[in-house]
């Protein structure tokens, strides 16, 4: 498929122009020309003969930027200067930082915030350790741990590459939950080791958030945290897609009138996302589905099953299907794709019933082009932010983790995403509803207290007798003094 100029390669251009004739507009129609857009063009200094101007374009690549300035080179009286990649520069230095909630003006405060005061706090918790969660950051805080084997569409990258996408995470859960997140990248592949790296830091945590772990070590880890740890373990690349995915369904399905127990859904991709989006599907109601992976439809005859694999060809494909994707596209009601770009042309959407529904979610480039997605189907989601009804986990998440810290919650059960998932359909109402708008903006002001508070009513609903009381003053501080009424302090 075409690209199309990006901010997320947008460059900004130093030159010197002549200050009298036409260069100003030459260097606009130069970028143009090009296949760029000018998004900003601001003149930083100004004298008799010259002018410095700053002009900011957006490319659809590197090698795109390098070919606009090559251009804007070649102009008359223009003399190229610095050169700076926009996205580079806002990672400069990294994207988040530590720092006090409480200022340390004097003797007294770092008496109270380290030693000596420090202690009394330390030895209430030693005395009763659910009283961290609310007496330090771990009542506000959430590890997001990755081994970079699976980074985006980047693939093994390592720990060290994965770090801005760990501290992009953080930012987010910040700007949108206000939740603390620490992104923790192990130099390590073995499952064993992360298992007990992830189980060591965990008390200084209420939440664990798997990220860009390549499957099937990720189902596996998943699984032995949940079991091994009293707080909730969230793999986004499975459930937080899974999250988002069955709320665009739900309001992609009002939008066609059809009914999620009634239509067939064909799927491709049968890794992490993959098999979390089945699920959450199966558990909300969809009777009818098909998975297909590189070899084809996964069913019970193949040779090549794994325990995923198996689990699959098990809980769907009822009418026994085999062949291609191309073939069991065919009558399809929903096609949803978390795998590889340029599987499908308009040729098969056009076998799928009326009016369909496609997901096409591989990013950067979709099983199938989104333009011609929509010659045959109703209603088109995919991954990017450059077409309609973006698919992206940042609308789930932040709120996700949010209910799940205000409940306390120890985990994280079907019930709680399918919460998530209604509570995140429910932000577009009714007469906003269309073909282009089945989910909302991730800056809808909404979308992360609405998931939360669904979460934590949810989380709170399951709440076993293994889940602590959540309204009593929690006791164990040094001493006969009563704490209960500290405003500070109250949960």
């Amino acid at each position: 498929m075409a690209t199309v100029p990006s901010v997320s390669n947008s460059i900004t251009v130093r030159m010197e122009v002549p200050a009298s004739g036409s260069a100003v507009s030459s260097i606009t129609t130069a970028v143009e020309s090009s296949g760029g857009s000018v998004t900003g063009l601001d003149v930083t200094a100004s004298g008799l003969e010259a002018l410095r101007i700053d002009v900011t374009v957006a490319a659809s690549s590197v090698a795109h930027g390098e070919e606009i300035v090559e251009k804007l080179r070649a102009i008359d009286g223009v003399t190229i200067g610095k050169v700076s990649d926009r996205t580079f520069l806002m990672h400069l230095g990294g994207k988040i930082e530590m720092s006090s909630k409480l200022p340390i003006r004097n003797r007294d405060d770092l008496s109270m915030i380290y030693t000596p005061g420090v202690a009394r706090v330390c030895m209430a918790i030693a005395e009763n350790p659910e009283d961290a969660r609310r007496l330090t950051i771990k009542r506000n805080s959430v590890a997001v741990v990755t081994d970079g084997s699976a980074v985006l569409g980047l693939g093994n990258i390592g720990p060290a590459a994965a770090l801005p996408v760990m501290e992009g995470k953080a930012a987010l859960f910040k700007r949108f939950a206000g939740i603390d997140a620490w992104p923790l990248c192990l130099d390590t592949q073995d499952t064993d080791e992360i298992v007990a790296i992830v189980k060591a830091i965990a008390p200084g945590f209420a939440g664990i958030n798997l990220e860009d772990i390549s499957a099937p070590r990720c189902f596996e880890i998943e699984a032995r945290l949940r079991e091994a740890l009293d707080i909730p373990v969230f793999h986004d690349d499975q459930h937080g897609t899974a999250i988002v995915v069955l709320a665009a369904l739900t309001n992609a399905l009002k939008v066609v009138r059809k009914e999620i127990s009634e239509i067939r859904v064909v799927m491709s991709g049968a890794g992490a996302a993959g098999t979390a989006i089945l699920k959450l599907l199966l558990a909300a109601g969809v009777e009818h589905a098909t998975v297909a992976d590189v070899r084809g439809v996964v069913h019970g005859g193949r040779d090549d099953l794994n325990d995923s694999l198996r689990w699959i060809a098990e809980h769907t494909n009822r009418s026994g299907r085999t062949g291609s994707l191309k073939e069991a596209v065919a009558g399809a009601d929903v096609f949803i794709g978390v795998s590889a770009p340029n599987l499908l042309d308009g040729d098969d959407l056009a076998t799928m019933a009326k009016d369909a529904v496609v997901f096409a979610l591989a990013n950067p480039d979709p099983e199938v082009d989104p333009a011609v997605a929509r010659q045959s189907a109703a209603v088109v989601a995919t991954g990017r932010s450059d077409f309609p009804n973006q698919i992206n986990n940042v609308l789930v998440f932040p709120g996700v983790f949010r209910g799940l810290l205000d409940a306390q919650s120890r985990h994280v059960t079907t019930e709680m995403m399918l919460a998530a998932a209604r509570a995140l359909a429910t932000t577009v109402a009714d007469d906003e509803l269309n073909a282009n708008y089945i989910i909302p903006s991730v800056f809808h002001p909404d979308v992360a207290k609405t998931v939360a508070a669904a979460v934590r009513e949810a989380a709170l609903a399951n709440a076993g007798p293994q889940e602590p009381a959540r309204d009593r003053p929690t006791p164990g501080f040094v001493g006969t003094l009563d704490t209960s009424s500290f405003p500070a302090v109250e949960l």
